[in-house]
């Protein structure tokens, strides 16, 4: 069997196995397998599975991935996600979809302590939900918002992908957060402007006027105060060298579990519950992890990653054209995977490739720019069919709203969505300006 017939066959049994919906860690996991015995035979594959698990997950640097996740969850079980629906509402609501809006920096504020897209998504939705179709919303453009907005859990530090990636790429995480800083700014404001420009085009979807907007008070300002407080110090002692980003986790699930039951909505039900869902979570990744590392292993001995990459440098295509290629790959990956999937099975094999092209970067610098653009497109699955996680927990969530309309409803997110990313992609400098400040 030729190397690359051996590699359609393994791409082909991990499709099968998802079709006929196996958990896609299980689907990675069994089509490794399949290549490498084909390839290598049974006694080098049980060799290598007897070291690969524990040479994994005895990493030091994966304890950051349960800690953030923990971290989130405190932040969703402790109800501190009204408290930022309310304060978003309290600047934006007096605008045309302005309650939308709201929904958008709340969902980027909840991020900056949560790192989990379907976690953002299903928290904000709680809460703004019922207040938009109080106030005459549309079941598309509420959905469509919300959904989007979730993404902006990964975006803007803390994000889990971006630790993978940085896992993946042997990169410096607080690098990494600082430049991802920038483009989720830019991610929210595409996304009010979006709103903006879609309320305006398409009257009906939002009410005219909101006049019982709520007025800032200092109690709403009062609310929030723990959220920011916990960002500063997270990310305030990660940069000044106070702790390592690991460490910067533990403080910071520390200090939202405090802030949780400052609000005296964090129960002993919920505490357990905080613990459960991040053991769930965490199996779930460390499992494509795994399943990933055969599925790489496989492609590995098969050499054709390696083949792939010196037929693209040996193209002569300009470097910016591979790079869009490699982006339009994820974009189409992300419909069929998740983001995590996509980035574990494709980093070993698209990251040499970058890093052997000349952008006229630092090869740190390229690394990291690599890894915001990555992180922008396998974004675009969450909101995209037949995946779109961020859709379906969204409208599961929005009873009586067709799936049709939810997809609708995120299409003016995903015209900004491309638009940001096309000048990240041409305007490097905008994600790496930051990393002049950074030791």
């Amino acid at each position: 069997m030729t190397p690359i017939t051996l590699t359609l066959l393994i791409f082909a049994v991990m499709l099968v196995l998802m079709a006929l919906r196996t958990p896609i860690a299980v689907s990675m996991f069994i089509a490794g397998c399949t290549g490498y015995v084909l390839k290598a035979g049974w006694l080098p594959l049980a060799s290598f599975l007897n070291t690969q698990a524990f040479a994994r997950f005895a990493s030091y640097d994966l304890s950051v991935i349960p800690l953030f996740i923990l971290m989130g969850n405190f932040a969703t079980q402790g109800g501190i996600s009204r408290a930022l629906f309310e304060f978003a509402a309290s600047l934006m609501a007096r605008f045309k979809g302005g309650l939308a809006m709201a929904a958008v920096v709340a969902s980027a504020a909840f991020g900056a302590i949560c790192g989990s897209s379907v976690a953002t998504a299903a928290t904000i939705t709680q809460v703004a939900l019922p207040e938009m179709r109080r106030h005459g919303y549309s079941g598309r453009l509420s959905t469509g918002t919300l959904a989007a907005g979730g993404t902006l859990g990964i975006l803007i530090p803390p994000s889990v992908p971006l630790v993978i990636y940085a896992i993946l790429a042997e990169q410096n995480i607080a690098k990494l957060f600082a430049a991802a800083m920038i483009p989720g700014l830019i991610a929210m404001l595409g996304y009010i402007t979006a709103i903006a420009i879609f309320v305006r085009l398409f009257p009906g979807h939002a009410p005219d006027s909101a006049d019982d907007a709520p007025r800032m008070t200092w109690r709403l300002v009062s609310a929030v105060g723990p959220i920011a407080a916990i960002f500063t110090i997270v990310f305030g002692g990660i940069y000044g060298g106070l702790f390592s980003p690991t460490e910067g986790a533990a403080v910071g699930s520390a200090a939202t579990l405090v802030a949780a039951l400052a609000r005296r909505e964090m129960t002993w039900a919920k505490f357990k519950q905080c613990f459960y869902s991040t053991a769930e979570a965490s199996a779930m990744i460390f499992l494509i992890f795994l399943g990933a590392d055969v599925m790489n292993a496989a492609l590995a001995l098969t050499q054709v990653p390696n083949e792939l990459a010196a037929f693209v440098h040996g193209l002569g295509w300009p470097p910016m054209v591979v790079m869009a290629g490699i982006m339009l790959f994820y974009v189409a990956s992300g419909c069929v995977m998740d983001e995590l999937s996509v980035m574990l099975l494709t980093i070993p094999i698209f990251f040499p490739m970058v890093m052997g092209l000349d952008f006229g970067l630092p090869k740190e610098s390229l690394a990291i720019w690599f890894g915001i653009l990555v992180l922008m497109t396998v974004g675009f699955g969450l909101l995209t069919p037949p995946v779109g996680l961020n859709v379906y927990v969204v409208n599961g969530m929005a009873k009586g709203v067709p799936i049709g309309e939810s997809y609708r409803g995120v299409m003016p997110f995903l015209i900004s969505d491309t638009a940001r990313t096309l000048l990240i992609l041409f305007f490097p400098p905008i994600s790496l300006w930051v990393l002049r400040y950074i030791g």
